[in-house]
């Protein structure tokens, strides 16, 4: 446990929020001794990082609760596989099936995949599975497994004791087309399988039945057993409702929603869970992530390029602030993460609870002293013409023998991202740039420098030798222009390492050579 007066007085966002739930909830969690935290998946695309965040930022949580209050708590992951499919996403390969079954629920559609016994099922499979990668301790529920096992029977039933009430809350937030065929429930048809949004003709609370009007043509259902589902707003309040659930974030675009549903599980007898809204995760346009669409970087490519651990580092940061999810922010991601560590050792308690490392570590991040970073490895990669990792550890260790695989885990880990993400995300996108005459003359000023100078030279000596070379030829008023035009000309890339370091470990005869390689390259 950690001493009270940190966690009392810590602005790290998970205690804060742990705080003002142990506070705002304090009879309730202390009658059940337990608290339910619920993160929503809706699985009519394929899972993303979006989804991910929540379980991550939740977990986070869950690991502050544990330094606070030896209590019991659960992780609900739910999901809405019952929906019906509204909109076919655009990265399904074989997209024929799931158009010839709009509107069904998602574990009635066959799995285009040919994996599973249906798209609803193939989706959650992905979702367990890539959950599972991070070892996050989680319960999954499925919607359809609940509606039809009779778990929700009681909740559904008290829906219907309420239905005036609820039809109260939703209506009026309603335009007034919608308002006339608006209904909590939603029946199956029992014709072609379909979710169906129609208008309630009549209801029989005592038999607990409900008369459909679908387009003049009466169905009459038991709303128990999975015959009928409920409209999501009521459904999310629903499970609240069922599960006691406690915590649940959601992304600011459903603010609205969440409103709406804390007003009908309170009409339904209980206190809705504390809420927390998170900034939405965008493309590199600047649009919003969609399962649909299939936009920002995938889970599977951020574990291609760089640690899971450099992920929930991402997540930690600054939740109420929109992030752009694609992948040029891997390689700044992976070196805060790495910067973090680095930092962690020396600083004090209050500092420590505050770095995102504790929380992705769960209080116990790596002790490994950080060799460089990542961006500087991604240039070594490209520079030595590394296609695998034995090959980069062979150039690594060639100037430094005191760097071993086994003692440094974390570089030996990011030996295999840098070389993925340099041959999918850098190599294509080089473009070199052909130097001007004075360019070319500055350019070989420096390398004349580098040549009178030993390898032994320390990396900062080595940095303001070439800010001083820098100022020597004109570029004194924006040394920016100056380190850009040598990232341009060596690595192909306006943006580069820390010149002095990178001479300093990747050799001072090999960069005078890489140098005099591509000036060649450029006449």
């Amino acid at each position: 446990m950690l001493k009270s007066d940190l966690i009392q007085s810590t602005s790290s966002w998970p205690f804060v929020e742990i705080r003002k739930l142990l506070k705002d909830r304090k009879t309730l969690i202390e009658k059940k001794n337990k608290i339910t935290f619920q993160t929503g998946y809706g699985p009519s695309g394929l899972p993303h990082i979006g989804t991910f965040g929540e379980v991550s930022r939740t977990s986070m949580m869950i690991n502050a609760l544990n330094h606070i209050k030896d209590i019991s708590s659960e992780l609900i992951t739910f999901s809405d596989d019952m929906d019906g499919l509204r909109k076919v996403p655009d990265n399904i390969p074989d997209a024929k099936i799931l158009h010839e079954n709009l509107g069904k629920p998602l574990t009635n559609i066959p799995d285009p995949f040919k994996k599973c016994k249906s798209f609803g099922e193939h989706n959650n499979k992905m979702l367990i599975e890539f959950l599972r990668k991070f070892k996050f301790n989680f319960i999954f529920k499925s919607s359809t497994e609940n509606y039809k096992k009779g778990v929700f029977n009681n909740s559904i039933i008290r829906v219907l004791e309420k239905y005036d009430e609820i039809m109260n809350i939703i209506l009026p937030t309603l335009r007034s087309e919608r308002r006339k065929t608006y209904s909590p429930f939603l029946p199956i048809c029992p014709e072609t399988g379909k979710v169906l949004e129609i208008p309630i003709v009549e209801i029989d609370k005592k038999k607990n039945t409900i008369v459909f009007d679908n387009n003049g043509k009466e169905i009459k259902t038991d709303i128990l057993d999975g015959k009928c589902k409920l409209q999501w707003k009521v459904d999310w309040a629903m499970r609240w409702f069922t599960f006691d659930v406690d915590f649940e974030m959601y992304g600011k675009d459903l603010i609205e929603s969440a409103t709406l549903s804390r007003k009908v599980c309170e009409t339904l007898g209980k206190k809705p869970p504390n809420g927390f809204a998170y900034e939405l995760f965008l493309d590199e346009r600047g649009e919003k992530i969609s399962k649909s669409k299939g936009n920002g970087i995938t889970i599977d490519q951020w574990l291609r390029y760089a640690p899971p651990e450099s992920l929930s580092f991402y997540m930690y940061q600054n939740p109420k602030r929109a992030k752009k999810l694609y992948s040029d922010v891997v390689p700044k991601a992976v070196d805060e993460y790495l910067s973090s560590i680095e930092k962690y050792s020396s600083q004090k308690s209050n500092e420590q609870i505050l770095n995102p490392v504790w929380h992705v570590h769960n209080g116990s991040p790596p002790k490994e002293k950080i060799v460089m970073p990542f961006s500087m490895l991604l240039n070594i990669v490209g520079s030595s013409n590394a296609k695998n990792k034995d090959i980069l550890w062979k150039f690594i260790k060639k100037f430094h023998k005191d760097i071993d695989p086994k003692n440094h885990k974390i570089l030996d880990e990011l030996t295999s991202y840098a070389i993925n993400y340099f041959v999918d995300e850098v190599e294509p996108k080089k473009k070199y740039k052909k130097p001007n005459k004075d360019e070319k003359k500055a350019l070989q000023n420096l390398i004349s420098i580098l040549k009178k100078i030993p390898q032994s030279t320390p990396a900062e000596e080595i940095q303001t030798m070439i800010y001083t070379a820098g100022k020597e030829n004109g570029y004194s008023d924006n040394l920016r222009n100056w380190f850009k035009l040598i990232y341009e000309v060596t690595f192909g890339e306006i943006n580069g390492p820390r010149m002095g370091f990178f001479i300093s470990f990747f050799g001072i005869k090999e960069t005078i050579d890489l140098m005099e390689k591509k000036l060649k390259m450029q006449l």
